[in-house]
């Protein structure tokens, strides 16, 4: 986990609401070892906001290439049915509940990442695809900008 994990970590945390897990592995296939499994990843944080009654996979960076992110995203939203199977069988999600990823990026890294996610296949509203990923300023989520003991999104 890097830096800035743990501050978008807190943020999330400082929401009363919210249950936080952290490099949560998320494997397609059922199994004990993901790497033999077939695909799988681990996410920066998988977030529970239980008064919204919907699930983030949130991803953190600060690469100005997005590579890697976007890399994420493709394979994600390639395997999005078998992936919310995956989380709803390993982390007893409940099935009705959305799942949405949550991208935490620079400011200036804004319009480089629509540009992206505007060439994603399978992400609309579609049954069985991804759904647009929510996004968030890196610089928002700073310690001064929210109060630590209830955080509330507006």
């Amino acid at each position: 986990m890097d830096y800035f994990q743990g501050v978008v970590t807190e943020y999330l945390r400082a929401d009363r609401a919210v249950f936080v897990n952290t490099e949560c592995c998320i494997q397609l296939n059922p199994g004990e070892n993901p790497d033999q499994t077939g695909p799988h990843w681990f996410c920066d944080a998988v977030a529970v906001n239980m008064r919204e009654q919907r699930v983030y996979l949130c991803e953190v960076t600060y690469s100005k290439t997005l590579s890697a992110l976007n890399k994420r995203l493709i394979e994600w939203a390639a395997h999005w049915s078998l992936l919310r199977e995956a989380l709803i069988r390993d982390c007893q999600l409940p099935r009705n509940w959305p799942v949405q990823p949550w991208l935490f990026v620079p400011n200036a890294l804004q319009t480089p990442l629509n540009s992206k996610l505007l060439r994603i296949s399978n992400v609309g509203d579609g049954a069985g695809q991804m759904p647009r990923p929510r996004t968030t300023d890196l610089e928002d989520v700073a310690p001064w900008k929210y109060p630590s003991w209830n955080r509330r999104d507006k």
